[in-house]
This record gives structure tokens, C-alpha cells and sequence, in this order.
């Protein structure tokens, strides 16, 4: 049976012009992060340009590495010297970069100042954050470091390079081809699919999958993606080629707004929660990531502040004008990294006490760090929102689902408050006695409990909520349609091809399973503790006392407001209680359930 790895291979698809993308298709996840939940592979982009100077772009990690080199050595000897822009350097990326410096002693890397910092930090201490001495390896190879925008030679044109800096990735920079309008966004516009089309057949192909990339790694730091996409439209475009999947060569300029409308929700709140953090390996990144992404969900703005990156200025600016503020750190060498250390005093020094604050961390051994920050604060006189995260190594879509859970937990006693202090102010909401919003409320549904599990054993996710916002959508093939806020933490197990069961309640007997799934749980809790259930032949979860059940495909998924709208086929179904009636639920208002 075939391993992953042998499974990847890299293909070489022609550009316009001179170049060639060479692209690494993997059919499986190269490791597992939220962002890779669809479960549809993955592709890594890389971009060759032949001529007097020779340029690769953004080449991939070494999990690509075997395949990637065999397909750059058909396009440039190993005698030519290359040279290497690199963008979000990280110890995978740097391990490709060693192999490839062996095989071209002429080789030259061009990065972003953050860039260098990385690759230097990164080139000695690799995967494991010790110094590899078992392991020789090429000296780190001369960098030219592109601070400000900038031309290089491309072929027989030139090409210009834009520093994109992120919190996720201070070291980001994106390649346009002049000569072709190509803009290579390296992880702007990507999206997570194993293809080997260049380019998307049309628009609506990879709609989802785009969006789910966008969720996952882009609206946790929604306003500085704005600023890089404000900067990348001034560029005169004719096609996108993102390091992950497709390229979009028709309808780039929908993408761009598709950006901008996606981060508006969050943008348009009077709430901040501010996420400091530094991150050696990307764990203690990934954390933060899951963290942010549960604030988004509940449509709280986040300001995402890498603290090696970062001026004093910024990092005071931040502090002061969150309403919340959450900070992490890795543990390296038994110590938290100077540069959290500093912002942890000026947490203490400049940080209001009567808002929360939170802590998270990853650690190899101890974890001292973590330890470190909480104490502080707490003698600090700081309110905790919840206990200190603590996620030995690399967190687990278990731990990365129950941060998300613990940031939309955050942002929903936010928000809470906030109604708190508006009402004891003396404001009202004039929405409750609209008659058209009375006349809403008489909209009846059917009492259900949605619940879903995706994966098996230990690595299963699974997820419920009480749904009444439900509708038969279709005869044939027969179909419903469910309504599922968008910061229900069931939402992320809902996306297209997932299956969901939906149990419908018996009049009278409604009760119970609604208490059970109405209380508050907490993050990570499982949701079936104390629930008499089975399983549907999918092994979705059937709550034994309902009236009927019926189990289901996703197939679309739409956008409405502050709600997701899932149609979805209905695949088995079955009555348990061919006497009882369905249960149904009164408003008297359409403004909340």
C-alpha cells in the first residue's frame, strides 16, 4: 500500500510567457490543520523562469522535496546560479532550501528583512530547535533582503517584488510578472485542493473552498489582509497564481471582492480582542489561529499582533484599545522569547484589569512560558477568561476545534456585556415591537437536534445543536434546508460532502433533549455525555427518544446574514414513533429564536 508521501509528485504546467508553475499535488493532507478540514488534498505551487538570470518562486517545503527537484533539474542545471525568492519560511521550507543549496552551489535567496531573520534563525537550529550538528548541510547561501517594493530581472522582462507582511507571516512577499500581468500571492486567494488543472474551470469550482481557506487563516487578521489587498489591486492583474491550488485566470477581480466583503462582519464591530503571540515552530501560531478564527466566527474584530515583529508602538496601541486581550508563547529552552517577555511588562504596566485576558502556549518538555505569563497576570491583578491553554508540540484538530470554541465563548460574553451596559444606559431595541419582526416570529419550524461526527476514533469530531429553522427544500431528490448560525461550533462539521442527521422531536417529549442541548457547554465538551443515542448507517449520532430521523448530505452551502442556509439530500431516514407528532416551536418575535 502506498504511503502519502510516494502518492505526491510534482507536475510542470506551462505559463504565459517564459515561465512554468511546478506544481506538488498531494491527495492527502500533508498534516493535519484546520485549514486542510475538506478534506481535498492539497497542491503546492512553485514558479520557474528560464533565462539569463534564472528565478524559482516560492518553491514548497521538503515534503515535496524528492519529486520538486527532479522536475527543477529538467528545467535548470545544477551549475546555473538561481536565485530563490522565499516567502513564509518556515523549518519544512527551510529543509528544501538546504537540499536545494547542496545541489546549486551558486545559489541566492531574495526575502523580506523578517525573511532573512527566519532563514538565519532556521537554517542551523531546523525542525527540531537545536543546533543540528549530526546533520552537515550547506552554509545558509547569500540573501538579498527586499525591504521596500522592488524590480527584478524575468526572463527577458522584469518582475516587481511587494513586501506583504501578516502576522501569520511577517515575512511575506508576492512576485508580479510584468510582462504577463501574473500575480504569484503565495498564500493570498489560495485554497487547499489537489488538482492539475493550471486554472479553475469557473468561478463557482472552488467558491467553498476558497471560502474555507479565507475562514481558516485569513479573517483571524482581517483588517491587515485589507491593506495587502488594497496593495495588490493597484497592480494591472490578468491572472492569480496562489501557492495553493488553481490558479483564477477569468474572475480574479470577483475574488478580490469576495475578500473584502468576507472580512466586513467582523470589521463593522465596536469590539476588539487583541492576540499577542510569537511563535518559534507555528504551533503556538496555530493555537492563536484557532483562537482568533472562534472570535471572527462571532463577528468580534481581532487584532492579531506577532510580537517579534512588531513595534512598541504598535504592540501599546493594541493593549489599549482591546476590550479583550489573549497572548501566547512557546517555550524555548525553558524560557518564554525575549520578545514576549517584553510585551508581557507592557501588559502590566499599561493593561486595563477590569477586562479579561487570556493565555496559550505550546511547550516540547515543560511549558514554562505559559507558566510564566498566567502567574504574572494573575498576581497582576488580571481577570481570567478561561484556564492557560497548554498544547504540548503541535495541537490537534481536537485542541484546534476546542480553541475556536473558547474564542467564540470569548467574544459572545463580549458582546453580552456590551448588551448589558447598553440596556442599563437606557437603550432600546426598537426591532422587538416592529410588526413586521412580530409577524416573522409566526413563522413556525419543527423542534430538531442537528448532530454530526466527522473522522473515527480518537481524531473524531463531532458536534449538535437545537435546530428550528428547518424546511423541506426539494422533492427530487428530496431535500431540506437548515438555517445554522455562524458561530455554532457544529458549523465547521457542515461543509459540502459531510453528512448530519437530523433528529426530529415528538411533541411532548421535546422537552429533554432540549434542555440537555440548550445549556452551555464547555469548549471541547462532548455534547452526547448522558444522551441515550445510536448511530444512522453513516454513523451520524440518533438521539434514541425523537420521533424520526433523517440523515444527510451537504451538497450546497449559502450566506445569509448573520446564518449559513445547508441544503442538503436526504440520504436513510426513519420513523421511531409512528403515533407521535412533531414537536413545533412558538415565537412570538422574529428577532431571536
Amino acid at each position: 500500500m502506498p504511503t502519502p508521501t510516494s502518492r505526491r509528485r510534482v507536475i510542470s504546467l506551462p505559463l504565459d510567457g517564459e515561465g512554468f508553475c511546478l506544481r506538488g499535488l498531494s491527495p492527502g493532507r500533508l498534516r493535519f490543520e484546520v485549514e486542510y478540514g475538506l478534506e481535498r488534498g492539497t497542491s503546492a505551487n512553485a514558479f520557474f523562469f528560464p533565462g539569463p538570470s534564472p528565478l524559482l518562486v516560492h518553491p514548497p517545503g521538503a515534503s515535496f522535496a524528492e519529486p520538486f527537484l527532479a522536475a527543477l533539474a529538467q528545467h535548470c542545471d545544477s551549475s546555473t546560479p538561481l536565485r530563490v525568492v522565499v516567502s513564509h519560511v518556515n523549518p519544512n521550507r527551510v529543509a528544501l532550501l538546504r537540499r536545494l543549496a547542496a545541489s546549486h552551489p551558486q545559489l541566492s535567496l531574495v526575502a523580506t528583512n523578517a525573511g532573512r531573520r527566519l532563514l538565519q534563525e532556521l537554517w542551523e537550529t531546523g525542525t527540531s530547535g537545536q543546533a543540528e550538528q549530526a546533520a552537515p548541510h550547506s552554509p545558509l547561501p547569500a540573501i538579498d533582503v527586499v525591504r521596500s517594493e522592488r524590480r527584478l530581472p524575468l526572463g527577458s522582462g522584469s518582475c516587481r517584488l511587494l513586501p506583504l507582511p501578516t502576522p501569520r507571516w511577517p515575512d511575506g512577499l508576492v512576485c508580479f510578472d510584468e510582462a504577463t500581468g501574473l500575480l504569484m500571492s503565495g498564500k493570498f486567494f489560495a485554497a487547499h485542493v489537489c488538482s492539475e488543472a493550471l486554472g479553475e474551470s469557473t468561478r463557482q469550482q472552488l467558491d467553498e473552498d476558497r471560502r474555507y481557506y479565507y475562514d481558516c487563516l485569513m479573517a483571524p487578521m482581517a483588517s491587515q489582509v485589507e491593506t495587502a489587498v488594497d496593495r495588490l489591486e493597484e497592480l494591472p492583474i490578468r491572472a492569480i497564481a496562489p501557492g495553493h491550488g488553481p490558479a483564477i485566470l477569468e474572475s480574479w477581480r470577483s475574488l478580490i471582492s469576495d475578500y473584502r466583503r468576507w472580512g466586513e462582519g467582523p470589521a463593522r464591530s465596536s469590539l476588539t480582542v487583541a492576540l499577542l503571540f510569537a511563535s518559534a515552530y507555528g504551533n503556538t501560531a496555530a493555537i492563536a489561529n484557532g483562537l482568533a478564527q472562534g472570535v471572527a466566527k462571532a463577528g468580534v474584530r481581532i487584532n492579531s499582533v506577532n510580537c517579534e515583529f512588531c513595534s512598541a508602538e504598535e504592540l501599546l496601541t493594541a493593549i489599549q484599545r482591546s476590550d479583550a486581550l489573549l497572548i501566547g508563547s512557546p517555550t524555548l529552552g525553558g524560557h518564554a522569547p525575549t520578545q514576549i517577555v517584553s510585551a508581557l511588562g507592557t501588559l502590566l504596566a499599561e493593561g486595563d484589569r477590569n477586562k479579561p485576558v487570556g493565555v496559550f502556549g505550546s511547550f516540547g518538555w515543560s511549558g514554562e512560558a505559559i507558566d510564566l505569563l498566567a502567574g504574572k497576570l494573575r498576581d497582576g491583578g488580571f481577570r481570567f477568561a478561561f484556564e492557560p491553554i497548554r498544547v504540548r508540540f503541535s495541537p490537534d484538530a481536537a485542541t484546534i476545534k476546542t480553541c475556536e470554541e473558547i474564542g467564540t465563548d470569548l467574544a459572545q460574553d463580549l458582546k453580552q456585556q456590551q448588551r448589558k451596559e447598553k440596556r442599563a444606559a437606557g437603550g432600546l431595541s426598537g426591532s422587538r415591537s416592529n410588526p413586521a419582526v412580530l409577524a416573522l416570529g409566526r413563522v413556525t419550524g419543527s423542534i430538531c437536534i442537528l448532530t454530526s461526527r466527522k473522522g473515527s476514533g480518537e481524531a473524531a469530531l463531532s458536534g449538535a445543536m437545537v435546530a428550528s429553522w428547518v424546511s423541506q427544500a426539494s422533492f427530487n431528490p428530496p431535500g431540506l434546508s437548515v438555517a445554522v448560525a455562524r458561530d455554532r461550533a457544529v458549523e465547521q462539521l457542515l461543509h459540502v460532502g459531510d453528512r448530519f442527521a437530523l433528529n426530529i422531536l415528538a411533541s411532548g417529549r421535546e422537552a429533554g433533549p432540549m434542555k440537555h442541548f440548550l445549556q452551555p457547554f464547555p469548549p471541547g465538551a462532548d455534547r452526547f455525555a448522558g444522551m441515550a443515542c445510536s448511530a444512522s448507517p453513516a454513523g451520524q449520532p440518533l438521539i434514541n427518544d425523537a420521533l424520526a430521523w433523517l440523515e444527510v448530505q451537504v451538497e450546497q452551502r449559502m450566506e445569509c446574514g448573520d446564518h449559513w442556509i445547508i441544503y442538503g439530500t436526504v440520504q436513510q431516514g426513519g420513523l421511531l414513533d409512528e403515533q407521535g407528532l412533531t414537536a413545533v416551536r412558538q415565537r412570538h418575535s422574529g428577532a431571536s429564536y
